[in-house]
């Protein structure tokens, strides 16, 4: 959060649309919604409700995308599937803010065909909230696959993939 600020900042006289990837304490929400364009670790309803309210005294419509954790990795972030439904559903209550998708991040892949499964999962599951009557308006984007993986995401239905180490090298 504190990098990302800080790099807004920097750049304010180029227009870029910003997005918060990682961890966001609920602390730091109003914040994020003031500065970034998306955020994409939306992992609980409190969350979602104080980015909202960030957003709405700010002014502004920041996009959402939940943070599913496909594989219950201790040493990350998410909502668990079956929570999820649960967030959407206080999503539809948003004043500002607006929630448009889902995000995941599968387990380190010795090769990227190791991600294949967890990004079908994330497809699959949001076709079948879509099918259960979820608006598909909420689930549009799907940000799924780095820079080792993106490829196998595109082919399962990736609309974002995260390339910056493609990009800028490796930190």
């Amino acid at each position: 959060m504190q990098e990302g600020l800080q790099k807004i900042a920097e750049t304010a006289e180029i227009s870029i649309r910003w997005h918060l990837l990682g961890h966001l304490q609920t602390n730091k929400a109003r914040k994020a919604a003031q500065a970034f364009a998306v955020v994409q670790s939306v992992d609980s309803i409190e969350l979602l409700r104080k980015l909202d309210a960030g957003a709405e005294e700010a002014g502004r419509a920041p996009e959402l995308l939940i943070q599913v954790d496909l594989a219950q990795e201790a040493t990350k972030f998410g909502a668990h599937p079956n929570e999820v439904l649960r967030i959407l559903e206080a999503a539809a209550g948003c004043r500002a803010a607006r929630v448009v998708g889902l995000m995941t991040l599968p387990p380190a892949p010795d090769s990227p065909e190791d991600s294949r499964p967890w990004f079908r999962r994330l497809r699959d599951l949001r076709d079948e909230w879509v099918s259960s009557g979820t608006p598909a308006s909420m689930l549009r984007e799907l940000s799924m696959g780095m820079s080792g993986d993106f490829e196998v995401a595109v082919q399962e239905g990736a609309t974002i993939v995260r390339v910056g180490s493609a990009i800028f090298g490796s930190r």
